[in-house]
C-alpha cells in the first residue's frame, strides 16, 4: 500500500499536511489558549467544574476501561497471535534493546517520575487513601508504595500498548498510514478516509497536546523549585512561564534534528543521568532498607493487584480517587496517542509478544525501582526522625519534594543541579516526541513530516502548558489530563475491537494457506487450469453450480459402478454439499464428499451488509474423506479427475482393511 490509501483526502502536495485535521486541531487548541489567557479566572472555574463532573459520573468507567486494557494486552501477547511480527515476516528491529528501552522510558513518563517520585509516596504516607487510615504509620508507608506502584505500573503501560500495538500492526504489517485512524479500519472500513477518520485524528492530536502540556507544566514547576533551592529564584507563575518559553525553544531546536540525531541521543543521556541519581540515592540513602523494600513493595502490589485495580471507594466516597487514580488514568490515556505512536515507530520488526512484554515489564520494573528508592528514602527519613519536616514541605509545595529529599543526603547542591538538568532533558524529549507524533498525524501519516509542522506543534505545546499554569496551576493540569482523555478512551476501545478482527482474519488466512493441497499428480490437473483457479474469484453461485454439474455426476457414476459389483453405495446431500457413502457387509463405511466453503478476502473493512459480505468472500469446493484428515479445494477439476481422486482414497481404504496387520504396521 502507499502512504495515502485510495479514497483518503491527500495531504496538501506542497505543505505535506492533512488540511482538515491540521486546521481543526490548530483552531481548537489556539482558541483554548486565547480563552485561558484572556479569561483565566473563568477558565479555572470551568476546569474545576469539568473535573468534578467527570470524577463524579464517569470514574467507574475509567477504572473498568483501564483494567480492561491490561487484560487485553496480556491476552493478545500470550495468544497464538503473539509470534506475529510488527512488519513483514523477515523484518528485524531497528533499535537495540538499550536504545529501545531508553526511548520507551524517556518518552513514557520521565518528567512525571521526577515530579512525583518523592512527592506521591510521601503524600500517601501522610494522607492515607483509605478513610480512617493512620497517617505516617508503618501501614501507611506500605499502602503508599502499593498505590504509587498502581499508578505508575502495569496499567499505565498497558494503555500505551493498546495504541502502540495497533499502530505498529496496521502501519508496518499492512502498510496503512501511521495515523490513529488506520487502527480503526476493521471497524469503520473506508469511512476512516472521510470526516469520521478526521475526527479520530483530531481527538488524538488534542489528547497528545494536552497530555504533553500537562507534563511540561509539571516540569516547569519543578525546575522553578530547583532554581529556588539553588539560586533563590522565587517560585511564581511568571518564572514558570519564562522557563516554559526557554525550554520550548530548546525543544524546538531538538525536534528539528529528527528521531535518530535528536531524540535518541537525548533519551540515552536521560537514562545515564537518571541511573546516576538512582544509584546515588541508593548508596547515600538507607541502602539495606531500600534493597529489602523493593521486593516487598513489588510483592505487596502484586498480592493486592485486583483490589487496587478495581477500588473505587463506592461505600466510603473520597475525593482522593479523582485527585489521584482518575487523574493518572486520564493522564496516561491523554498521553497514549503520543507515546503509542512513538513506541510504534521505534518498535518495527518486533513480535507482538516481544512488544507487549518489553513495553509492559521492563519500564514498569524500572519505575518500581525508582519509586522505591526515592519514595522509601523520603518515608524512611520521616519514620526515623531524620527529616520529619519533609511532609510539611511537600504538603505546602509539591514541586520541591525532590530537592527537599536531596537536602537530607550529601552534596545536595550537586545532585539538585543534575536533577534540574534531567528535568530539562526529559522536558525536551517529551516535547520532541509529542511534536513528532502530532506532526505525523496532521500530515496524513508521513513518517518524516515537514520541519515547519514539527516546529509549530512544539511551540503550541509550550503555549498550552503556559495557559494551563495561568488558568489554575496544578488543578488545571489535572483537569486537562482527565477531560482530554475522555473522547479518546472511546477510540481506544474501538482500536481493541479492530485489532482483534484483523488478527483473526490474518489467522484465518494463514490457516487457509496451510490447507493441504490437492494431490495434483494423481488428479492430472493441467497447470494452466490450476493457475486460472488461483487467480479467479468464485462466488457462491459458481461454486454451487460446480457441485451440481461436476461433482454430483462423478459421485453418481462411481455409485453405479460399485452397484454393478454388488457393493452398496449411496449419494447423500445436505445444506453444504454432497457425499458418496459405501457400506460394507461388516458395517464399515467409506465416505468421500465435497462441500461449499468460503473465506473472507484479506481486507480490513468491517462487513456491514449481506451484499458487502458476499463481495468480500471467496467460495471454493472442499473435498473431504473418511480415510484422511486432508481437506482441499477441488473447484475446477473435471469429472474424471474427481473420480480419480475418489478412487485413490477408496483404494487406500480397501487396502487398509484387507492388508495383514504386520504390513499395516510397517506401512
Amino acid at each position: 500500500m502507499t502512504d495515502v490509501p485510495p479514497g483518503e483526502p491527500s495531504p496538501d502536495a506542497g505543505l505535506r499536511i492533512h488540511l482538515r485535521v491540521f486546521g481543526v486541531a490548530a483552531v481548537l487548541i489556539l482558541a483554548f489558549v486565547l480563552f485561558g489567557a484572556l479569561a483565566s479566572e473563568t477558565a479555572e472555574a470551568t476546569f474545576l467544574a469539568t473535573q468534578a463532573w467527570i470524577v463524579g459520573n464517569l470514574g467507574w468507567f475509567y477504572v473498568l476501561v483501564v483494567a480492561g486494557f491490561l487484560v487485553f494486552a496480556l491476552m493478545v501477547a500470550f495468544s497464538r497471535y503473539g509470534r506475529i511480527r510488527l512488519g513483514p515476516d523477515d523484518s528485524r528491529p531497528d533499535y537495540s534493546y538499550p536504545s529501545w528501552f531508553a526511548m520507551l522510558f524517556s518518552a513514557g513518563m520521565g518528567i512525571g517520575l521526577m515530579f512525583f517520585g518523592v512527592a506521591e509516596p510521601l503524600l500517601h504516607f501522610a494522607h492515607p487513601p483509605v478513610p480512617g487510615g493512620d497517617p505516617e504509620s508503618v501501614e501507611a508507608a506500605r499502602e503508599a508504595m502499593r498505590v504509587s506502584f498502581l499508578h505508575w505500573g502495569f496499567h499505565a503501560w498497558a494503555i500505551y500498548i493498546v495504541v502502540g500495538l495497533a499502530l505498529a500492526y496496521f502501519g508496518f504489517r499492512h502498510g496503512l498510514p501511521l495515523t490513529i485512524r488506520s487502527t480503526l479500519y476493521p471497524v469503520l472500513g473506508e469511512r476512516i478516509h472521510g470526516r469520521l477518520g478526521d475526527l479520530v485524528d483530531v481527538f488524538a492530536i488534542l489528547g497528545t497536546v494536552f497530555g504533553v502540556a500537562t507534563s511540561l507544566g509539571f516540569g516547569a514547576m519543578q525546575v522553578n523549585a530547583g532554581l529556588d533551592y539553588l539560586f533563590g529564584i522565587e517560585m511564581s507563575r511568571e518564572i514558570q512561564l519564562v522557563l516554559i518559553a526557554i525550554i520550548t525553544l530548546i525543544a524546538t531546536g531538538s525536534v528539528a534534528l529528527g528521531l535518530d540525531a535528536g531524540i535518541r541521543r537525548l533519551s540515552l543521556m536521560n537514562m545515564v543521568l537518571a541511573l546516576f541519581l538512582l544509584l546515588f540515592v541508593l548508596v547515600a540513602g538507607p541502602t539495606v532498607f531500600l534493597l529489602s523494600a523493593f521486593p516487598q513493595n513489588t510483592g505487596s502490589y502484586l498480592s493486592e493487584f485486583f483490589d487496587l485495580s478495581f477500588r473505587q471507594f463506592a461505600y466510603e466516597p473520597t475525593p482522593w480517587l479523582g485527585d489521584w487514580t482518575l487523574f493518572y488514568w486520564g493522564w496516561w490515556i491523554a498521553w497514549s496517542p503520543f507515546v503509542g505512536m512513538f513506541i510504534a515507530r521505534i518498535s518495527r520488526g518486533r513480535t507482538i509478544r516481544e512488544f507487549v512484554t518489553g513495553v509492559l515489564v521492563v519500564p514498569a520494573l524500572f519505575t518500581f525501582l525508582w519509586m522505591t528508592i526515592f519514595g522509601n528514602t523520603a518515608i524512611n527519613a520521616v519514620l526515623t526522625g531524620t527529616a520529619p519536616e519533609l511532609v510539611a514541605m511537600v504538603d505546602e509545595n509539591i514541586p520541591v519534594a525532590l530537592f527537599a529529599l536531596f537536602q537530607v543526603l550529601p552534596v545536595a547542591e550537586f545532585t539538585s543541579a543534575v536533577a534540574i538538568l534531567l528535568v530539562v532533558t526529559f522536558f525536551v524529549t517529551s516535547s520532541d516526541s509529542g511534536s513528532l507524533v502530532t506532526s505525523m498525524i496532521s500530515s496524513g501519516g508521513h513518517a518524516n513530516p515537514p520541519l515547519w509542522n514539527r516546529v509549530f506543534w512544539a511551540i503550541v505545546k509550550g503555549l498550552v502548558a503556559g495557559t494551563l499554569l495561568l488558568a489554575g496551576g496544578l488543578a488545571a493540569l489535572q483537569t486537562a489530563a482527565i477531560a482530554s482523555a475522555l473522547p479518546f478512551t472511546l477510540v481506544m476501545l474501538a482500536m481493541c475491537v479492530g485489532l482483534v478482527l484483523a488478527l483473526r482474519r490474518e489467522r484465518a488466512e494463514e490457516v487457509r494457506l496451510r490447507r493441504p493441497a490437492l494431490p495434483v499428480a494423481r488428479a492430472g490437473l493441467d497447470w494452466r487450469k490450476r493457475l486460472d483457479h488461483l487467480v479467479r474469484h468464485h462466488d457462491r453461485k459458481s461454486a454451487g453450480r460446480f457441485i451440481e454439474q461436476t461433482v454430483a455426476p462423478a459421485l453418481a457414476s462411481v455409485r453405479e459402478e460399485l452397484a454393478g459389483h454388488g457393493i452398496a453405495a449411496s449419494v447423500v446431500r445436505d445444506d453444504d454439499g454432497i457425499a458418496l457413502e459405501v457400506q460394507e457387509a461388516d458395517g464399515e463405511t467409506f465416505s468421500y464428499g465435497a462441500r461449499l466453503r468460503s473465506y473472507r478476502l484479506v481486507t480490513f473493512a468491517f462487513v456491514e451488509t449481506p451484499a458487502a459480505d458476499a463481495r468480500n468472500r471467496h467460495w471454493f469446493v472442499e473435498a473431504w474423506c473418511s480415510v484422511t484428515r486432508d481437506q482441499y479445494d477441488i473447484l475446477g477439476l473435471s469429472r474424471e479427475q474427481i473420480i480419480d481422486d475418489l478412487i485413490g482414497h477408496y483404494s487406500r481404504w480397501v487396502h487398509a482393511r484387507t492388508a495383514p496387520s504386520s504390513e499395516v504396521g510397517s506401512a
